[in-house]
């Protein structure tokens, strides 16, 4: 496996973890609902997070770097918003469709949201990951980027063989014995 691919697998891992805080938060602290697991899988990480975010830096993350500009005003971060925007609530619709056809139902509800598709996305959310997106690709993402570059390429090897033997195993749980 090259380094990025490697790379890619930790950064999926990390983000999988903070979508699954960012999720928990919401429902204990924001909603009250009290704790229940968000993720899919058993694990605490919600995967839809982490497809996101690598879909984010393989689409947008070098789009940073280039000037869109109307008249002398840069409007990049704008073009990267919406993109987040757009992005994410399509891997959202999409997670709910294979969700639904793997277990009969998606595990979020939007019907309560003004702009709402059948309580599976909806503008609000969208929003919000917009602006996560944002944070994400402007803050962490270059500081995961610092850290994994100071990952030797052995420690780089073992973390992402046991990221990746942990989401097998977690899969395996989920669809035969869960």
């Amino acid at each position: 496996m090259s380094e990025k691919i490697k790379k890619y697998i930790v950064y999926f891992m990390l983000y999988s973890i903070i979508g699954w805080l960012y999720e928990v938060f919401l429902e204990v602290v924001v909603y009250k609902w009290g704790f229940s697991n968000r993720g899919f899988l058993t694990g605490p990480y919600c995967v839809i997070y982490g497809f996101a975010s690598l879909i984010f830096i393989i689409t947008l993350y070098g789009l940073k770097k280039k000037k869109i500009k109307i008249r002398k005003i840069s409007i990049t971060p704008i073009v990267i918003f919406l993109g987040i925007v757009a992005i994410a609530t399509s891997i959202e619709l999409a997670g709910s469709y294979i969700m639904e056809l793997l277990t009969g139902h998606w595990m979020w509800d939007y019907t309560r949201f003004a702009f709402n598709f059948q309580g599976r996305i909806a503008l609000n959310p969208s929003v919000r990951f917009g602006i996560g997106g944002m944070v994400f690709l402007y803050i962490l993402q270059p500081l995961f980027e610092k850290l994994t570059d100071k990952i030797s390429e052995k420690a780089l090897n073992i973390i992402s063989s046991l990221i990746v033997t942990v989401l097998l195993v977690d899969c395996a749980y989920t669809f035969f014995y869960k």
